[in-house]
């Protein structure tokens, strides 16, 4: 009885843990769900004519947060009858439901004093699950109402959109690591990224990517702030067309506002130059705004500029891709040349061009990204197609990138390193794997003998021949197939050879040590001389009679 005790109160532990990080996710969806709803019913008993009961304002807000995890929505209500699909996510309300799941997973993994936390694993299957859950019975509550999710748009995007919030909290509540990569990678991959200089190079390229990215998508809201305000009059009559009582003009309102992220992309996308697409006849464009549109009566649609080629004016939009490009350099000059006093060396050429490289690809996926989900269907026939194509936006963000930011990288990196000594400027510049302090001169070491000093290198005072390119490792793979690997690899390896002086001072203590214990203790008066006297003689006193 005493033995099971500990057990049953681990097993009851884990239990609980595991119970409050379900919980956690399910209430995660029951917050986002009832702040749409809350939302939805309001603008309906704000309405001065509902033309429909409080079920269908409940069916309503079912489907606009199943809308906000990006799943696809079938319209029902059209003119022809005909179901119309809804595929364009406003960002802003995704924001919500996104930020809950992250939330939920960070906080299940630092519990209170005294609550046992899941693992990491655990806390991201069981948060999903929690908010999956929620998710299923209310896509099978709006099934069949006005408003209803596409079946496999709920696997995907949706689902995926939950499982990567949710990993990103646990990423976040772990310290967010580089590493280590899991346990089936190959050994050549951890050690490549146990040591600290990849995880400074996949640093800066996270981070250069980042800011090239919101860099984009800020210059793309600039863009849309710019044309709003150029066709400020067209705007105001779309606003007021569409409701002529306050109610329906603060819904309209508030969807503008949950859309402005999606004509921020639309604006980066523009910068770039594929433009965005507004319906299968035609694309708007800085060179061109060709075919005919089908648009429908928006206020942020009314800000589009006027069809035909482009001016000067919308040839400017392209100091938004050259912003980006220039964050991009920016971001890892910081990290490649390092000013002076901050302790570290700076990197090679072809380091920083191969980083800069990689953030203009990060920048490129991310672009791609924004612009698959700013975008989508508003309708059939005409409006299937509606916002940037994702892959011309990535590839373009791409382009601009890696053709401006590893020049302008080079350049600021030369531009950083001119005040230093030539010294510094040498070991920047040589080629990588090559030692700062050129080849070593072989020095003659003195015979080891007896309580001489070790004369080979200390570990860790970083003289000695050794390779000048070795790092510190932050951590080490465990698992039995790598250690078995690592086994093999020691077996195949020389032993090191033990030097000939090392050698004959260590088969001289043994020899020393036996004629100490054989001889036996020396008793004959020390031979002292007149000028070592013994400190407790007074001084210029004789030496003993030998007789006495």
């Amino acid at each position: 009885m005493t033995e099971r005790g500990p057990l049953l109160s681990a097993e009851r532990g884990r239990s609980a843990a595991s119970a409050r990080a379900l919980l956690r996710g399910a209430l995660a969806a029951g917050l986002g769900l009832g702040s749409v709803a809350v939302l939805v019913v309001v603008l309906w008993i704000c309405s001065p004519a509902p033309d429909s009961g409080p079920g269908a304002a409940f069916h309503a807000a079912a489907g606009l947060w199943l809308l906000a995890h990006g799943a696809e929505l079938i319209r029902t209500d059209t003119l022809t009858g005909t179901p119309a699909p809804v595929g364009i996510v406003p960002l802003l309300l995704t924001v919500l439901p996104v930020w809950l799941v992250h939330r939920a997973a960070r906080d299940v993994l630092e519990p209170d004093e005294g609550q046992r936390a899941p693992s990491a694993g655990g806390a991201f299957a069981l948060v999903t699950a929690g908010y999956l859950l929620v998710g299923t019975a209310v896509a099978l509550y709006a099934r069949g109402a006005s408003l209803s999710a596409r079946p496999l748009s709920l696997l995907f995007p949706s689902a995926l959109v939950v499982a990567a919030a949710a990993a990103a909290g646990v990423w976040t509540a772990s310290g967010r690591p580089l590493g280590p990569p899991p346990s089936w990678a190959p050994v050549r991959l951890h050690e490549a990224m146990a040591r600290t200089r990849f995880a400074r190079r996949a640093e800066a390229v996270g981070r250069s990517a980042t800011a090239g990215v919101a860099v984009l998508f800020g210059g793309g809201a600039l863009v849309t702030a710019a044309a709003l305000v150029w066709h400020a009059e067209p705007v105001q009559e779309s606003f007021l067309r569409l409701s002529g009582d306050w109610a329906g003009r603060f819904a309209v309102l508030l969807l503008a506002l949950a859309l402005v992220p999606n004509a921020a992309v639309w604006g980066a996308a523009y910068g770039l130059g594929p433009g965005f697409a507004l319906g299968t006849a035609s694309t708007a464009g800085p060179l061109a705004f060709s075919g005919r549109p089908a648009l429908p009566n928006f206020p942020l649609l009314a800000a589009l500029p006027a069809q035909g080629s482009g001016t000067p004016l919308n040839w400017a939009t392209a100091a938004v891709p050259v912003a980006a490009a220039l964050t991009v350099a920016w971001f890892t000059v910081r990290r490649a040349a390092p000013a002076h006093g901050e302790g570290e060396e700076a990197w090679t050429l072809r380091e920083t061009a191969l980083t800069t490289g990689l953030g203009a690809v990060g920048c490129g996926i991310g672009a791609a990204l924004l612009a698959a989900a700013a975008g989508g269907p508003l309708g059939t026939r005409t409006l299937a197609e509606f916002g940037p194509v994702w892959w011309l936006t990535g590839a373009a963000a791409l382009a601009w990138t890696a053709a401006l930011a590893v020049p302008m990288a080079l350049l600021l990196r030369a531009w950083r390193l001119r005040g230093g000594t030539a010294a510094e400027r040498e070991t920047a510049e040589a080629p990588e794997g090559a030692g700062a302090e050129g080849p070593s001169v072989p020095v003659p070491r003195p015979s080891a003998g007896r309580g001489a000093a070790p004369t080979g290198p200390r570990p860790g005072d970083g003289s000695g021949s050794g390779d000048d390119e070795f790092e510190p490792y932050d951590f080490l793979p465990t698992d039995p197939w790598h250690a078995k690997a690592a086994g093999i690899k020691a077996a195949d390896a020389k032993p090191a050879d033990t030097k000939p002086a090392d050698r004959k001072a260590a088969d001289a203590k043994p020899a020393d040590a036996e004629t100490d214990e054989a001889s036996p203790p020396d008793v004959s008066p020390p031979d002292v001389s007149a000028g070592d006297a013994p400190a407790d003689r007074p001084a210029g006193a004789g030496p003993p009679d030998a007789t006495s």
